[in-house]
């Protein structure tokens, strides 16, 4: 639980408490909670000038983007990249946000990347009412989640050129990953885009011009990025059916020559067996020039199957 204070153009992070104290006396206060911690679940249970459903959805345990007014301030749900990635089951974070006149609520129960960059600007001075400081959210979280998605694409442009290559397992493998992966972040960037689209015509006094500019210019970078995932999963898709088409091919090549090799073989098996008897009877079994007669008819049978497959075309891949 943190709490930071801006008042008379001084930004200063202070202790929750003393924060919490200020609102209605500094210019701004902004507290940030840790939604594992009972005491903030339990602080934030008793605001009861908070309304009921904006509490209630700040302590959900799932939520997805979304913006709404609610009486005299609003409720943002955000996705960011988190600092773990593996401590959440989802590859994007929540940031819940609510924001009135003179004060800010977030609400985190990882930790999200964007959090300290933010934190750094509001103690710069940047960050001047709840406006300012979803939108610089908004910003951030863009600014990060941008390049992730853009190597996504790098990563199948890769995969594409080196498709001919033997590592077909390996490229699979590689695919699934950036396809789920663009599953993943799909699931929240495009909701993200209509919650600050939303966010940014919204009749409220703490958002000036200059916030909306930038929550529209965010939702515009998260439309290309909700783009960009739904190129990246259509494209996985492609490559992954190429893929198995390739592995099929390959498959089928293999048996293709195993079975040539038996035909071949079967005839010679049979001829040798039939000549490897233990009876009397076997033709030339005392000549010299045997064992090498033998070879020859094996070769000349041989070769006979092979000029068989290659007159019917069998050969052909």
């Amino acid at each position: 639980m943190r709490g930071f204070i801006l008042n008379g153009g001084t930004a200063t992070e202070t202790s929750f408490a003393e924060a919490a104290a200020q609102f209605g006396k500094a210019q701004f206060v902004w507290l940030h909670l840790d939604g594992r911690i009972d005491d903030a679940q339990a602080w934030l249970k008793s605001q009861d000038d908070i309304p009921e459903i904006a509490r209630g959805a700040l302590l959900a345990s799932e939520t997805r983007p979304r913006s709404d007014a609610i009486g005299h301030g609003a409720l943002v749900n955000l996705r960011a990249l988190g600092v773990i990635p593996e401590d959440d089951p989802d590859p994007l974070v929540s940031m819940r946000f609510w924001a009135e006149t003179g004060r800010a609520i977030s609400l985190s129960y990882r930790s999200p990347l964007a959090l300290e960059p933010v934190i750094a600007e509001f103690l710069n001075g940047a960050i001047t009412d709840g406006g300012d400081l979803v939108s610089e959210v908004a910003v951030e979280i863009t600014e990060q989640l941008d390049p992730y998605i853009a190597a996504m694409g790098d990563t199948l442009d890769d995969i594409e050129v080196g498709i001919e290559s033997e590592r077909l397992r390996a490229l699979r493998r590689k695919v699934n990953h950036v396809r789920s992966r663009a599953i993943s972040y799909r699931r929240f960037v495009s909701p993200q885009r209509t919650a600050l689209e939303r966010l940014a015509t919204e009749p409220c006094n703490w958002l000036d011009e200059d916030d909306r500019l930038h929550l529209r210019d965010a939702a515009d970078r998260f439309a290309r990025m909700a783009e960009e995932l739904e190129s990246i999963r259509e494209r996985a898709a492609i490559v992954h059916d190429e893929l198995t088409d390739l592995r099929a091919e390959q498959l089928d090549s293999r048996g293709l020559i195993i079975a040539i090799v038996a035909f071949v073989f079967l005839p010679l098996t049979f001829l040798t067996g039939l000549l490897g008897m233990n009876v009397e009877g076997i033709p030339y079994a005392k000549e010299p020039w045997a064992f090498w007669g033998v070879v020859a008819v094996c070769l000349m049978v041989g070769m006979g199957v092979i000029a068989y497959f290659v007159r019917r075309h069998w050969l052909e891949r």
